[in-house]
């Protein structure tokens, strides 16, 4: 009897003790946007990339201590293993068309030791055609100026029918527009050149687009080609998210902002679309502002997020964005309880 209850007691220990691992792991997948990507039908030789975006939404810093791939079809890697608070960083799935074709799938696995030791798993697939060759593997304007127009140039090689045609382009953004010219055609080969061209009215920022490609092959009528890119600010600010900490009700906490420009220039006005933000600036046209932001923490509790923008008199393409947050505390006459509670997840909703 006593053997069955101890048996009894050692089973439930290690079903508690599961359930308990299981619970400390919840708050790492709420950091992810999305844990799977289908990136499609995709040419041989392909630059096809996938980022999986991560927000630390935690007061703690977090380290991601690696990443792996499941498969050689996939390589993972890191734009920064270390995210402060609202920090953001992406697991980046790259698909290898060089060496694999046809249908292929893998497990991404990021693992964390900070705050706390977690596991997260992201998957990919894709297929791989072995009968349309791209060179180069993708569009890629690199870094561009902002108000500057850009075309690239890629080869799409077919080898099959004879009567196979690309009948159209797609483009998912508004500022890349695309065309394909007929080079070639003898004996089952075909080639076009896809003319790509990115508008100057295009915003700052990352460029992370995609093109459709239409033909008229009933099996596989479509394939995708990524264009990336980056147009530039003619002023930039540092750090892109300003976080106050945890802000008692009533208090006030001022962080500095630095603001540069390839050329002198004024800074306007800061536009803020939540309260609790403001900026001092001045009239001078210099190269480098350091712009203070204060947050008053005079209303409500806990998260406090806003985008900013800094206006200046260089018009839409230089006045770039930032983010703030703050954490507002609860007021003093919570009970011991609460205040005596971790804050792993403080920031985050539970």
């Amino acid at each position: 009897m006593m053997r069955a209850i101890c048996s009894s007691l050692l089973a439930c220990g290690v079903f508690l003790g599961a359930s308990a691992a299981a619970t400390a792991e919840e708050w790492a997948p709420k950091m992810f946007e999305t844990r799977d990507h289908d990136f499609g039908t995709v040419a041989r030789g392909a630059k096809v990339e996938y980022d999986f975006v991560i927000t630390n939404l935690y007061e703690e810093d977090v380290h991601i201590a690696s990443v792996r791939s499941s498969c050689g079809c996939t390589k993972a890697s890191l734009t920064s293993q270390d995210l402060k608070t609202y920090e953001k960083a992406a697991v980046v799935a790259q698909f290898d068309t060089h060496k694999f074709l046809g249908s292929h799938s893998a497990t991404v696995t990021v693992t964390f030791d900070r705050p706390f030791y977690a596991e997260v798993q992201l998957h990919v697939k894709g297929y791989i055609r072995s009968d349309v060759v791209l060179d180069p593997g993708g569009v890629d304007f690199g870094t561009l100026d902002a108000g500057t127009p850009a075309e690239r140039s890629v080869t799409v090689d077919y080898a099959g029918r004879d009567d196979w045609q690309i009948t159209g382009v797609k483009s998912n953004s508004p500022y890349v527009t695309a065309k394909v010219v007929e080079q070639r055609r003898s004996a089952g080969n075909v080639s076009y050149a896809l003319d790509v061209a990115l508008s100057d009215d295009a915003p700052t920022g990352y460029l992370n687009g995609q093109l459709t490609v239409l033909t008229n092959d009933r099996r596989a009528s479509e394939f995708f080609v990524d264009v990336v890119g980056r147009v530039a600010s003619e002023v930039t600010v540092s750090p892109k998210s300003l976080f106050f900490g945890t802000v008692q009700p009533g208090e006030k906490v001022t962080k500095k902002l630095v603001v540069k420009g390839k050329n002198p220039f004024r800074i306007v006005r800061v536009d803020s679309d939540a309260d609790g933000f403001t900026a001092e600036t001045s009239n001078e046209a210099k190269r480098v502002h350091l712009v203070p932001i204060t947050f008053d923490a005079s209303d409500g509790s806990g998260r406090v997020s806003a985008n900013l923008r800094i206006v200046t008199d260089l018009g839409e393409n230089a006045s770039p964005d930032f983010i703030a947050h703050a954490h507002v505390a609860r007021p003093l006459t919570q009970s011991a309880t609460e205040a005596n509670t971790s804050s792993a997840a403080l920031t985050s909703s539970r």
